[in-house]
Order: C-alpha cells, then sequence, then structure tokens
C-alpha cells in the first residue's frame, strides 16, 4: 500500500507533471514556500519510494512520421493475462500495454504505424499468440494533463473545474 502524501509532496507531484523538464528545484521551492533542498530531498524519497517511477517524454507519433496511432482492445484468459502482456510488449510497434482488473476486455494495446501494412503486421502478430482482438480504435487527439489532487499547496485551484470559483459565484 502506498504512503500518505503531505501538501508538500503533493505539490511537487504537481509541478513535475505540469513541466518536469523545465522546472528547477529553486522554482518548486519558491512556488512551494520551502527551501531547493527540501525540494531535492522530497523528490529523492518519491523517487525511492516508487511514487514517481520515471521521467519520459511525451511524444508526438504522427510528428515523428508515425502518423497512425490505434488501441486494441483485447480479451485474454485471466490466468495468462501477464504471459500475454510480456509477448504483446515484444511486438514492434507496441508503445504501450494496460492490464485491466476486470472483465473479458483485459488488455489494452496501443500501437504505432507508418502504414496499414504496419498495423496488420502488428495485429497478425497478436492473432498468432492464440488471443482475440475485440475491437480497435484510431486515436486522433490525446491530451494528457495533471491529476489534480495533486494541487499546489497555497493556491485555491481545488475545485472540480480548477478555476478557484466557489459554487455561488458560478452559479449566479
Amino acid at each position: 500500500m502506498g504512503r500518505d502524501l503531505d501538501d508538500v509532496d503533493r505539490s511537487i507531484l504537481y509541478l513535475l507533471q505540469q513541466d518536469a523538464r523545465n522546472t528547477t528545484a529553486q522554482d518548486m521551492a519558491d512556488s512551494v514556500g520551502v527551501s531547493a533542498s527540501t525540494i531535492r530531498n522530497r523528490i529523492d524519497q518519491l523517487e525511492a519510494d516508487g511514487i514517481i517511477k520515471g521521467y519520459h517524454p511525451e511524444i508526438d507519433y504522427e510528428a515523428a512520421n508515425l502518423p497512425l496511432q490505434i488501441t486494441f482492445v483485447i480479451s485474454a484468459p485471466p490466468t495468462k493475462l501477464q504471459d500475454y502482456s510480456e509477448q504483446i510488449r515484444g511486438i514492434q510497434g507496441v508503445i504501450d500495454v494496460r492490464e485491466m482488473l476486470t472483465g473479458r476486455r483485459n488488455i489494452h494495446v496501443d500501437v504505432v504505424g507508418t502504414s496499414t501494412g504496419d498495423i496488420t503486421r502488428i495485429t497478425d502478430a497478436i492473432h498468432d499468440l492464440g488471443i482475440e482482438i475485440e475491437s480497435s480504435e484510431m486515436m486522433r487527439r490525446r491530451h494528457v494533463q495533471p491529476f489534480n489532487h495533486f494541487f499546489l499547496q497555497g493556491t485555491e485551484e481545488r475545485d472540480a473545474h480548477g478555476d478557484g470559483a466557489d459554487e455561488d459565484e458560478s452559479s449566479g
């Protein structure tokens, strides 16, 4: 089970999610109201505790000449879920595999390619594993944003819409 996070930890996570590459420990310290060394120590601890698992670039696959982005939804026997997930990750063009906790449609696989030939090759490789693709969907656009639970301490941006307005002001 995870550990409880205080306001400083949540603020660090929020700021890193917004822009980890261009946010320095001093920038975070100024926003959070603690020293830069406290920020660095907290980041080290968040990493050691496995809360921060890495820093990864967000890739625009279309700009990288991989214009086809497809999500396959697959049904696999629950007892073989981990094995199939590992095998699928070995297929060239697979960029993300999510194992679902419940339900028949229990593996979601994101793939990229330059042509329908690439997608067909990936589809065939998945079928060759002996599992069924239930559906496939082509991605138009992906929007990623920081999880709003990791609010920046000292701000009022904690309502459902993130605009800081309370219910009375926005319902008028």
